[in-house]
């Protein structure tokens, strides 16, 4: 069933273009993308975009846009072309029609005239009595005279495809040999009664024309794969296909509550990943260890990295769970794996608006590029930049109620004093003079040096937690630091 041996490897990541990519799909696009280029195949993207109630150009071009982003270069698909355009399934109707008519002529597939209510009926019937309650092959084969009575009655047939009455074995990539009995797999529609194509045509059907040489996707659709193979094996007789794909179904990505993810999970989107200033290799790194890993003792990798070891084999059947700090820590890891040049360019949206809380004119590219070495270090997001650097671009602190009535304990006004006294002695082109200098203040009120800063860092900064202190206090400067920590006396005086 799979390709020949040496056939060159071609696969398909094949999306409808419905609302906001879920990390699911792009976990599917991950999968295929590293097989394809494991493997120097060929990765195809097609639009599956039938459905015109649901899919949407500003969809279609958002798929595009994350494709882009999460770094997937396609082969053949929009945008480029391709021996098999094109790519979008809504202008590709008359290739459907054609090969619905052949499979009609083949024998292969026949119209149905039941009606929604007979069939409802029936299945009702067959589940009573303990039977398989799918569809019956009542138009199977239907006389002439009775096709010529629901014709007269004006009904308006569907087209189903004519399941072999033959067991189906199949190897799936992840889940090893797969049998399906016939009277698990009854015969399906293929084409609605308006002449639509569903996309238990499309789909094949494309893979066949395209021929795609692997289907690596989603568990869920498992139950449509005997399906698939026995409309193969009708293309192959046709002459519309060479081989039928080796089929491997990746496992379910699970949520909270042990559901499987779904788009209506605010975790699920793409869109909060990139908002919240994910890096696409980091994420792509955390959604890769759903159902595979590189080795049992190494998490973080590059795409790279992955590309060469990846092997469909060794993706594992069953179900991963999303876990969003794992993602957001290894994320982090990536963060730091970052020249420091490529981190501050990366850091540029969330320094500007809307994002950013100060004036443009406010932000001093200078101390930008002097904290974010250390800034570097602490970031799980690139949005988590914009609180972390905004004391150095604001005319005073925001601070934070919580935080200033933690730090700023009975005392802290005389600590703050003396503190402001070392520090207006200090030498500020050294941020260890810096440390010494609130060190030497924690001495002389009885403190360690962890004590003795929270209430310098609240009056600077307004938080209790941040970017290192001191390397903070040098690059904001000793009139703007010496200012603050007055502020902050004046109001521990009110």
């Amino acid at each position: 069933m799979a390709s020949a041996p040496g056939s060159p490897v071609r696969v398909r990541f094949c999306p409808s273009p419905t609302g906001n990519p879920h990390v699911g799909l792009v976990r599917t696009a991950l999968f295929n993308w590293a097989f394809a280029k494991h493997h120097q195949g060929t990765l195809v993207f097609r639009i599956e975009d039938t459905d015109a109630a649901r899919d949407s150009e500003e969809s279609y071009a958002q798929l595009l846009d994350s494709m882009r982003w999460l770094g997937f270069d396609w082969d053949e698909g929009p945008e480029i072309g391709g021996p098999h355009a094109p790519y979008r399934q809504s202008q590709r109707m008359d290739i459907y029609k054609d090969v619905a008519r052949k499979l009609l002529d083949g024998g292969h597939a026949y119209h149905c005239y039941c009606s929604q209510e007979e069939l409802d009926s029936r299945r009702e019937a067959a589940r009573a009595a303990g039977r398989p309650s799918g569809y019956d092959g009542h138009c199977r084969d239907l006389s002439e005279a009775r096709v010529a009575e629901y014709k007269a009655q004006g009904r308006e047939p569907i087209v189903r495809f004519r399941m072999p009455d033959e067991t189906i074995t199949f190897t799936d990539l992840v889940r090893g040999e797969l049998t399906f009995t016939p009277e698990n797999v009854p015969d399906y529609g293929i084409v609605r009664a308006n002449g639509a194509p569903l996309y238990t045509l499309v789909n094949p059907v494309d893979d066949a024309l395209m021929e795609i040489t692997h289907v690596l996707r989603g568990e869920d659709l498992l139950s449509s794969t005997p399906r698939q193979i026995a409309l193969y094996k009708a293309l192959i007789e046709l002459g519309l296909a060479k081989e039928i794909p080796a089929f491997g179904h990746l496992p379910y990505v699970m949520g909270e509550g042990n559901k499987k993810l779904s788009k209506r999970d605010p975790q699920s989107s793409l869109n909060l990943y990139r908002e919240r200033g994910f890096l696409p290799e980091g994420l792509l790194n955390y959604l890769s260890l759903l159902g595979w890993s590189l080795s049992a003792d190494q998490d973080v990798f590059s795409t790279d990295e992955m590309v060469a070891a990846f092997d469909i084999a060794d993706v594992q059947p069953n179900p991963a769970r999303f876990d969003l700090k794992k993602c957001e820590a290894i994320n982090g890891d990536h963060i730091r794996m970052l020249d420091v040049k490529d981190f501050t360019e990366r850091c540029a949206p969330w320094l500007k608006a809307p994002f950013a809380p100060w004036a443009p004119e406010a932000f001093d590219e200078a101390k930008w590029q002097a904290i974010a070495p250390h800034a570097q270090t602490r970031l799980k997001v690139l949005s988590e930049i914009t609180d972390n650097v905004d004391f150095l671009f604001l005319p005073e602190p925001v601070f934070d109620e919580a935080s200033w009535n933690k730090a700023m304990k009975e005392g802290s006004d005389a600590l703050l004093r003396t503190a402001r006294e070392k520090l207006d002695a200090a030498d500020w082109t050294s941020p260890e003079s810096l440390k010494e200098a609130v060190l030497a203040a924690g001495e002389a009120h009885g403190l360690k040096l962890g004590k003795a800063q929270a209430p310098v860092r609240v009056a600077v900064t307004g938080r209790t937690v941040g970017l290192p202190l001191f390397e903070s206090l040098e690059v904001l400067g000793k009139e703007k630091t010496l200012a603050r920590i007055d502020a902050a006396l004046a109001k521990l005086a009110v």
